[in-house]
């Protein structure tokens, strides 16, 4: 059970290495990890709040980030053997997925320290440590939800979409993805990036942290950086850019209309964006 003295022993570890050779660190750290992976905690989770857009908002539990990277001086490479397959690393695999209700696709691979949560369905993809992924949710073939990394219920992360991990520094936010989101193909979402609910993103939209994401279905462009409204269909785009060399075209993602309040939250991600005028 995690308790304050838990917090207390992984602060003081974070400051003095040398105390990862105490008994008493190593089972707070132990503990902590194994919370993760049961989804009692989280690296970062939501509040309520407000000020904030849809009166909510995201807390990054850096103690808990702390704990992930000390967990790795504390384990030692070994040999794991899954069937024909082998690995040779210093986190153990998740298991039991029958009991957990999560359908695994060989050779899909999950760390253990990340929350899969039941009906979460893995294609071959990768889930890093200290991730969280809420029921419903699809990833699908080869894509990677990187550590920490907080998606949804009932989202689509389509093939080869790549959800980027952070570690440190311990304060920065991580990916997160919120409910009903659909990545469209070759998507790349890195630094702290969210997704807000049920937003619709076409095929091989690329967005950072400092990522421009414009609004430009009114007569007036509206500029967000790394954040994407709820229900916002989004697709690649391009502004041009003074350098000393010259104007060049810098990438950035347009939103150019709404997901229908009529639209099944299971419409496929071609009919979203055939609604709102764009070819596929």
């Amino acid at each position: 059970m995690l308790t304050l003295e838990t917090k207390l022993l992984i602060e003081q570890a974070w400051e003095d290495r040398s105390l990862l050779d105490r008994h008493e660190t190593q089972e707070a750290i132990f503990s902590v990890i194994a919370a993760l992976d049961k989804g009692q905690i989280r690296t970062a989770e939501p509040i309520s709040d407000p000020k904030a857009a849809q009166n909510q908002t995201w807390q990054v539990n850096d103690w808990v980030k702390k704990a992930v990277i000390l967990y790795f001086p504390l384990r030692k490479m070994e040999t794991q053997e899954v069937g024909i397959y082998e690995y040779h690393d210093k986190i153990p695999l998740k298991s039991n997925y029958a009991g957990l209700g999560v359908r695994v696709v060989p050779p899909a691979v999950a760390r253990y320290g990340a929350f899969i949560e039941k009906g979460v369905v893995l294609m071959p993809s990768y889930v890093n440590i200290g991730a969280y992924i809420g029921s419903g949710t699809m990833v699908d073939t080869w894509a990677t939800v990187g550590s920490c990394a907080q998606i949804g219920q009932n989202v689509h992360l389509s093939g080869g979409v790549g959800i980027g991990g952070v570690l440190e520094p311990v304060q920065a936010a991580p990916v997160i993805v919120e409910d009903g989101a659909f990545i469209g193909s070759r998507c790349i979402l890195v630094e702290g990036v969210r997704i807000g609910k049920e937003a619709v993103l076409g095929a091989n939209v690329v967005i950072t942290g400092s990522s421009k994401v414009i609004d430009v279905t009114g007569t007036e462009p509206i500029v967000h950086q790394g954040y994407v409204p709820p229900r916002s269909v989004v697709i690649p785009g391009s502004y041009t850019k003074k350098f000393p060399a010259g104007e060049y075209q810098v990438p950035c993602a347009l939103i150019i209309g709404r997901r229908k309040e009529s639209t099944d939250l299971k419409t496929s991600l071609n009919q979203a964006l055939r609604e709102n005028d764009v070819v596929v």
